[in-house]
């Protein structure tokens, strides 16, 4: 697969410019840091990155050599916890340069890159989805913070607010919700609102509040909180579902499976399980999940999809939802659950050119190895910090 940089830093505005100016250089890098190869302060991710990320910053989500916003989001994150201050820098630059036209406070990331039609390379579909914003938003935020420069903090700031200038809308009866993107997810001239409650990690919602000042992100975590809730009935977390005015939650009738969760639902339980023991929605979301909780521990195994509505199970989830899983049996005390599944990863070969998968293995088990945590505000420790 070809390695493609296109819209370099010509096209970066003079605000951009400024940014780069701000953060200036970065001192005292490793040469191991420095290096595409280099070993970080995470050998999963040294891994994940030798299968996935080109040397340009790319990353390589399927067989299409396509690249969605999301593996760029995810690839700072685990940058970040890694304490892999090149690999991210690289990462954000290839995510700039390719999918925000060069210019990152411009405009939002595309959220599909790959093969176009003609048969050149760039983006497929300028859409961008809320959920990699967030968390580019949020990588941006505590690299800021947590390497002190300025310029991430300073993007993080101006991401944030095109979120929510360009990815929310005010719901009847609900407030004011993230919206999947900024197209097509408002239907019937706007009394029904198409939702993933995997794309609101309440964490991530709170640190961007903090770290905006921005009331607005209070808002959006408090109808993530119930959308989260309220859009799984019977304890399983649906992959999409329809917000109608004056009705509430309902299958999503453009799915094919309409009330089901399986690949995008797995992270409703990802993220919840990694909620800080003082944040105040912890433990109404853990009630409201426990019925997956009981399901994995009857089962043996995650399932692969679950009908939100009626509860049926179907399928065996392969490793990476096992890992997903893996905060959210801890912090519900399903000690003898948790053990079978961490078994279960022992023995169970994961599909290493699974990027998807891989990622879930990263974010799962990382968290169990004490990597990263997630405070009560949102803030993210990390273990080379000597704080998770």
């Amino acid at each position: 697969m070809p390695k493609v940089r296109v819209g370099g830093a010509s096209r970066r505005g003079l605000l951009q410019g400024a940014l780069w100016l701000a953060g200036g250089a970065l001192p005292g890098w490793t040469q191991a840091q420095q290096g595409a190869g280099g070993a970080s302060a995470w050998p999963a991710w040294d891994g994940f990155a030798r299968q996935f990320l080109q040397a340009d910053g790319r990353i390589l989500a399927n067989e299409e050599g396509q690249t969605h916003s999301e593996a760029q989001s995810y690839a700072l994150m685990f940058a970040l916890i890694a304490n892999d201050r090149a690999r991210f820098e690289r990462i954000l630059r290839w995510t700039e340069d390719n999918l925000c036209a060069g210019d990152l406070t411009a405009r939002l990331p595309a959220w599909l890159w790959g093969r176009q039609p003609q048969g050149g390379w760039g983006v497929i579909d300028a859409n961008a989805a809320s959920d990699a914003d967030l968390w580019i938003a949020y990588a941006l935020a505590e690299a800021g913070r947590l390497w002190n420069v300025r310029r991430y903090r300073a993007l993080a700031s101006v991401l944030a607010g095109r979120i929510v200038q360009e990815e929310t809308a005010d719901l009847p009866g609900l407030g004011l919700t993230l919206l999947p993107g900024p197209q097509g997810f408002v239907k019937e001239a706007g009394q029904r609102w198409r939702l993933n409650p995997s794309y609101m990690p309440l964490q991530v919602l709170r640190r961007l509040a903090q770290a905006t000042d921005d009331p607005a992100w209070k808002r959006l975590g408090a109808s993530a909180r119930r959308i989260l809730i309220e859009s799984a009935p019977r304890g399983f977390a649906p992959d999409w579902v329809l917000y109608a005015a004056g009705q509430g939650f309902a299958p999503d009738h453009e799915g094919e499976r309409q009330a089901e969760g399986a690949y995008n639902a797995i992270r409703v339980y990802l993220w919840a399980g990694m909620l800080d023991a003082g944040d105040p929605a912890r433990a109404p979301l853990l009630q409201a999940l426990a019925p997956m909780v009981r399901c994995v521990a009857q089962l043996g195994y995650p399932p692969e999809a679950v009908d939100s509505l009626s509860g049926a199970a179907r399928g065996t989830g392969g490793a990476g939802f096992s890992a997903a899983l893996l905060p959210l049996l801890q912090a519900s005390g399903a000690q003898e659950a948790l053990a079978a599944q961490q078994q279960r990863l022992q023995t169970l070969p994961s599909r290493k050119d699974a990027y998807y998968e891989q990622c879930l293995l990263l974010f799962g088990q990382g968290w169990m190895q004490g990597a990263y945590r997630f405070a009560a505000d949102g803030r993210l420790s990390v273990r080379w910090k000597g704080a998770a």
